[in-house]
C-alpha cells in the first residue's frame, strides 16, 4: 500500500527544495549580480532615466501627443539600448534566465512526473499518456 501525503506535508517538501534552489550556483550568481547593478551608479542613473521618460510617455499618450510620444519612445529604446550594453547588465539578464530555466525545469519535473504516476496508478500507459488500459 503506498502512503498518502497531506498538503502541510508536500508544502513542507516544497519548501526544502526552494531553498535547496536558493543555494545554487545559478541564484549565488544572480545575488552577486544583482548586488553589483544596484551599486552601480552609471547602471542606475539609466534606470532613472529610462523610468522618467517611461512617465513622459504615459503622459503623452494620456493627453494624444502622438508626435511627442514617438520621440519618447525612441528616447527610451535608446536608454534601454544603452543599459542593455553594459556587461554588468547582460550578465544580469543572463543569470536571471539561468534562475528561471532552473525553476521551469523543477515545475515541469514535477508536473510530469505527477501525470506519470496517476497514468501508471490508473493501469495507464505512460508513453500513450492514457489513464485506463484500452484492450
Amino acid at each position: 500500500m503506498t502512503k498518502t501525503f497531506t498538503k502541510d506535508e508536500i508544502v513542507e517538501k516544497a519548501q526544502e527544495i526552494a531553498k535547496m534552489i536558493a543555494e545554487t550556483e545559478e541564484v549565488e550568481f544572480f545575488k552577486q549580480a544583482e548586488l553589483q547593478v544596484n551599486e552601480n551608479p552609471k547602471i542606475q542613473q539609466l534606470i532613472s532615466q529610462i523610468k522618467l521618460a517611461q512617465k513622459e510617455a504615459v503622459n503623452l499618450e494620456h493627453y494624444a501627443k502622438a508626435e511627442a510620444l514617438k520621440k519618447a519612445e525612441v528616447k527610451i529604446d535608446a536608454l534601454q539600448d544603452e543599459l542593455d550594453e553594459i556587461p554588468l547588465v547582460k550578465e544580469f539578464k543572463q543569470s536571471q534566465m539561468e534562475v528561471n530555466g532552473l525553476l521551469q525545469l523543477v515545475a515541469t519535473t514535477i508536473s510530469n512526473t505527477v501525470t506519470d504516476e496517476i497514468i501508471k496508478s490508473t493501469g495507464g500507459d505512460v508513453l500513450k499518456g492514457t489513464t485506463t488500459k484500452k484492450s
